[in-house]
């Protein structure tokens, strides 16, 4: 992989996030009244528009490789002052305060895989909230058969127009343990040039817990949490059997 295209800078590219999502984070935290804490901040795509509004916004991700694109991009849009960027692991962070909104953007709550590493999450995310304060995150709801379809295939994601006329396309390949629930994806981008040859691919893989909407329930109620509000999308639908997303609003019990 070239200096110039890290996978930080692929993802940056390609991870647009979900229609309304940044602008449905930036109206919770307005109305939270206080700090917020952004865990697994990435680059700082919901971090650094909260900062750009006034907000005091501290951002906790696992990649240092994150951390320094999320630096570059918060000095270059003069919010380094507003936005406090820190290294750490969501299942085991202490930063000895608490926060008026904590908050779990792009499904980043299912890179925890095993209950026990989501009920550590949970129990730090606990510690670190201020009375009155919210827990807000989203996630996909996992339907069978789509799952099933997309199961052993690779699928075109996308594909990104550079500045320079070259072109990224995005393909996943996805692997389903559906006993652990787990979706492991092979991730590769190929840059292209402008007369079409391929001159860089640049393969990851990550896995995910994909969770049931009631399971969830569950598990923020057996670890001290209420769930206050459901949303089927982004824009504040009620969540019903339609909805391929939930977004849950959550307070201490």
């Amino acid at each position: 992989m070239s200096d110039m295209y890290r996978w930080a800078d692929y993802y940056d590219l390609t991870q647009r996030g979900m229609a309304g999502d940044v602008e449905f984070y930036l109206d919770m935290a307005r109305h939270a009244g206080g700090e917020v804490l952004d865990l697994a901040c990435g680059t700082g795509r919901t971090s650094i528009p909260m900062a750009e509004a006034g907000l005091s916004v501290t951002g906790l991700d696992l990649s240092s490789e994150m951390l320094k694109r999320a630096q570059e991009k918060a000095e270059k849009h003069g919010v380094a002052d507003r936005l406090r960027l820190i290294q750490g692991d969501m299942r085991s962070f202490d930063l000895q305060k608490t926060f008026s909104l904590i908050m779990i953007p792009f499904r980043s709550f299912l890179h925890l895989l095993h209950i026990q590493e989501q009920m550590k999450a949970l129990a730090c995310i606990r510690k670190h909230l201020a009375p009155g304060g919210k827990l807000v995150f989203n996630v996909f709801v996992p339907k069978i058969s789509h799952l099933y379809e997309e199961s052993e295939k690779m699928s075109l994601r996308g594909t990104f127009r550079l500045e320079t006329g070259e072109e990224v396309a995005m393909w996943d390949y996805t692997r389903y343990d559906h006993f652990q629930q787990l979706s492991e994806v092979t991730r590769t981008y190929e840059r292209t040039s402008q007369d079409g040859v391929v001159t860089e691919r640049v393969v990851g893989r990550f896995t995910l817990r994909y969770i049931f909407p009631a399971e969830l329930h569950h598990l923020l109620r057996l670890n001290g949490f209420k769930v206050t509000q459901r949303y089927g999308s982004f824009d504040k639908k009620p969540f019903d059997s339609s909805s391929s997303e939930l977004i849950v609003v959550a307070e201490l019990l």
